[in-house]
């Protein structure tokens, strides 16, 4: 007996009604990007390991899925180097690409080579699968889907503030209630400074990014084991427990990092974002967490996180400033910032709460029964009339029994079911059941299509 088909532990499929639900994120998220001015681009799922190494810090490196080279593979690699069994030599001999780990660096990758042809500030959206060689749990996928806003070539913190607004706006679209928090990497690395641990900021922010999923015992233990001082282990405790309103938070903070140009700075540019957006009755909290890091290496400014308030899951959107992200490819001093709405989560989230709107499911609105091809010719050009009013229309293909027929409409929750036989036929008419009442009437080809549209 053959072995029953499977996929990859960590991804999917997805049935026509999970896709209809998917593209309601989809078309909601690139609607309102589109608002603000945003174009779309695609780049390749492929990148080059010499574009996608050293942008995600240590632990992203590891989550990369490399990608054989084509042909003899083996082909340069001596004997000696295969006994040595050195997973990471051995890796960068026999891959030269790898799939995606993200959007942002194949954007800005993609920023250096066409850098002659943009306008900048260039606004681009992008929506395309990621992959990551992680543990697969729930809310964490190998393969899944980004939706990735970026501004690149314009250092003002208005960038920031629209991102924002984006964010508050496609959640309050999907009604779904979340807290958007906002931290800056100048203040981080203000705090690494001030506790004695400047040259640790990349250890720090990576552990207590971790604050929310291990606590705090365990990210004290981290930063033990990193190297930090018991003394600056203890500093940092009343920086990351601190509570209070935003205001009060940037208060203290400003007070500990009095001696930090860099954090001072950090503070200046969260206060500027914080106090604008307040002139825009946002429907959504946004937060100063200081325990937010986002551990990726690339982050300069201001960072995002956001969390759903009503569904336990993890951040199901983030991102924030790079500003020297495109001088890793040779373009130095060009400035940006963006966003990632992690999609799958997304999709978890609105499963969750049950919050797709019906008009989003985009099924078949109208089934024309087949009882032979007589009548199936009557019936088709008055299915062409329909599909040409915008109503989504089928006519089942075989002529079977009319109860496989109406099960295959029941199935599909088609709300609408044609019927043309001899009367009919001999009226100029066809009669419409309304699948959802049981009521049936005799009607025009322009009465059906008023009735259903």
């Amino acid at each position: 007996m053959a072995n029953k088909p499977s996929i990859p532990k960590g991804t999917r499929d997805f049935s026509p009604v999970e896709m209809a639900k998917r593209n309601y994120i989809f078309d909601t998220i690139r609607s309102v990007y589109a608002l603000y001015g945003f174009q779309q681009i695609e780049t390749p799922a492929m990148e080059t390991l010499q574009t996608l190494m050293g942008k995600y810090g240590e632990e992203g490196d590891k989550l990369l899925f490399k990608v054989l080279n084509s042909g003899d593979f083996l082909n340069k690699v001596s004997d000696e180097e295969l006994q040595e069994r050195n997973a990471l030599h051995l890796a960068a001999r026999l891959c030269e690409k790898g799939l995606r780990y993200d959007l942002t660096v194949p954007f800005a990758r993609y920023v250096v080579m066409h850098r002659d042809e943009l306008q900048l500030p260039f606004k681009r959206y992008q929506v395309q699968p990621v992959w990551r060689a992680d543990r697969p749990q729930k809310g964490r996928y190998r393969e899944f889907y980004q939706f990735d806003g970026d501004v690149v070539g314009s250092d003002s913190l208005l960038n920031e503030v629209e991102l924002m607004q984006i964010v508050d706006t496609v959640f309050s679209r999907f009604g779904v209630r979340v807290q958007i928090k906002i931290n800056n990497r100048k203040i981080l690395t203000g705090i690494a400074e001030v506790i004695g641990e400047a040259d640790k900021i990349v250890d720090i922010t990576v552990a207590i990014d971790k604050l929310d999923k291990i606590g705090i015992d365990a990210v004290n233990e981290e930063l033990a084991r990193d190297g930090i001082s018991e003394e600056s282990i203890q500093m940092l405790q009343p920086i990351i427990s601190l509570s209070g309103t935003n205001e009060e938070k940037l208060q203290v903070i400003s007070n500990v990092l009095a001696d930090s140009q860099i954090g001072l700075k950090g503070v200046e540019e969260i206060r500027f974002i914080l106090h604008t957006l307040e002139s825009f009755n946002l429907k959504n909290e946004v937060q100063l967490d200081l325990t937010l890091a986002r551990g990726l290496n690339y982050y300069t400014g201001a960072i995002f996180e956001v969390k759903a308030l009503d569904v336990q899951i993890g951040s199901i959107t983030g991102g924030g400033r790079y500003d020297n992200l495109t001088g890793i490819f040779g373009m130095p001093g060009i400035s940006g910032v963006g966003i990632s709405f992690g999609v799958d989560r997304i999709f978890d989230v609105l499963n969750a709460l049950d919050a797709y709107p019906k008009e989003s499911m985009n099924g078949t609105q109208l089934l024309f029964i087949n009882f032979g091809e007589k009548e199936t010719a009557y019936c088709m050009p008055i299915a062409a009339k329909a599909r040409e009013a915008g109503i989504r229309t089928e006519i089942y293909p075989d002529s079977v029994k009319m109860k496989k027929q109406m099960s295959y409409a029941n199935a599909k929750q088609i709300p609408f079911v044609a019927l043309a036989g001899e009367n009919e036929i001999s009226e100029g008419k066809v009669t419409l059941k309304n699948m959802l009442t049981g009521e049936q009437m005799l009607v025009t080809t322009d009465q059906l299509i008023a009735a259903v549209g």
